[in-house]
């Protein structure tokens, strides 16, 4: 099924398309790829390929597109989202038919470009089995971002054969952290750091306090975001029973949480625990900047290594203190928040958070410094000129 909004005023670089095989539905709480995507509509023409559903999740369930958000956000205008039909579905097997419905789906996502009137196609991939589609498809210019560990392993592994193969096969890669570009950028000479950013007005603005968050008492020690098993539990827990006058105040969705589950739940049957579950993606400037201290209380291993919180620049721009643990992202903001890592270092850093003045004007505005220097424009901006630099005058404008 293709559905979506087309535009209603043509991006700036209206014979330019860009093909992205995207890692998530677009009907999910948004990530790093819903902005930067947003972004870019406004000056190419943008197809967004929900992921295949597998035939089993069809036979199992229904025929019909995920619509699984809670909040459903508006398709902006210069961007469509292509969903699979249902007979088009991801196979493993037989091989000739997992191929033929590939190329079938990216057949028909590039014709709404082309319908469009794209005559240079960019194709965007963002996870390593996207590496099939160097070969199924017509495309100009082919792009990989890393957003992410795609093992998901607590213990660091080494690149796998097919994503390395994939990195050094694009015209350019587009790395998100720090510890990912050590890793990786070496296999592509053309290699750029594109990190998470914040839409610096939204958060940065004064907001009036959620009526939700009315009657729970400071001082409030906050995390906005997913729930997931990344986040360290015990250590929640034993700050939350060593500071029963501190509020904790969860707001975000449901993620995996796998074994942590039953950690997940202790902690919320605390009675200073508050979890005001999942908010609409505008009014979560609201809540960072009602809270006292923002958390970022990630376990540190293999996985979190390398990871970029989406969460960061949103906190700094808040002009909440920000307390986090010293995973790699994080070490290289150590002069505009706390890094803690025992129990002792926590408690310590959030009560000095509170007692220092943490609200005066000068350690609000160097957050928010750091953040503006993050906003999305200024990253799309980036992408921007590399895909023209890269295309030419002559490729954007014919």
């Amino acid at each position: 099924m293709q559905k979506g909004m087309k535009s209603s005023s043509s991006p700036v670089f209206s014979k330019v398309g860009l093909l992205s095989l995207s890692a998530h539905c677009w009907n999910v709480p948004w990530r790093s790829h819903h902005h930067l995507l947003t972004g870019l509509s406004r000056f190419f023409h943008v197809v967004w390929c929900d992921p295949a559903p597998s035939w089993r999740s069809l036979v199992c369930h229904n025929k019909s597109p995920s619509n699984s958000g809670k909040f459903l956000e508006p398709i902006p205008s210069g961007l469509t989202i292509y969903h699979p039909e249902w007979w088009l579905p991801s196979l493993g097997r037989p091989k000739f038919l997992a191929q033929w419905t590939r190329r079938e789906r990216l057949r028909r996502a590039r014709n709404l470009l082309l319908s469009r009137g794209c005559r240079k196609i960019i194709l965007f991939l963002c996870l390593p089995q996207h590496a099939l589609a160097l070969e199924e498809t017509v495309y100009d210019l082919s792009y990989y971002r890393i957003s992410d560990e795609y093992t998901f392993s607590e213990t660091e592994q080494p690149i796998g054969q097919l994503e390395a193969g994939l990195i050094s096969r694009v015209d350019q890669l587009w790395v998100l952290s720090p510890a990912m570009l050590e890793k990786k950028g070496f296999l592509n000479s053309d290699t750029i750091w594109v990190p998470n950013g914040v839409d610096y007005a939204a958060y940065s603005a004064p907001t009036v306090e959620p009526e939700d968050l009315h009657a729970i008492p400071h001082p409030r020690i906050g995390y906005v975001g997913l729930l997931k098993h990344q986040l360290d539990f015990p250590l929640l827990i034993s700050l939350a029973q060593r500071h029963k006058e501190w509020s904790f105040v969860l707001v975000g969705p449901q993620g995996n949480l796998g074994p942590s589950a039953p950690l997940f739940q202790k902690f919320l049957e605390m009675e200073n625990v508050h979890w005001l579950g999942e908010k609409r993606r505008n009014d979560l400037p609201a809540y960072m900047q009602h809270v006292d201290v923002c958390m970022l209380p990630y376990k540190v291993n293999g996985y979190t290594k390398f990871i970029y919180p989406l969460k960061l620049h949103a906190y700094l721009a808040s002009g909440r203190p920000v307390v986090g643990t010293p995973i790699r992202t994080l070490q290289d903001f150590s002069q505009t928040i706390k890094l803690a890592r025992t129990q002792e270092d926590w408690s310590n850093a959030i009560t000095n958070s509170l007692l220092s003045g943490a609200v005066s004007h000068e350690p609000v505005e160097a957050r928010r410094k750091i953040a503006s220097q993050h906003d999305w424009s200024i990253l799309v901006d980036i992408i921007r000129r590399g895909i023209c630099e890269k295309l030419g005058s002559t490729g954007v404008l014919a």
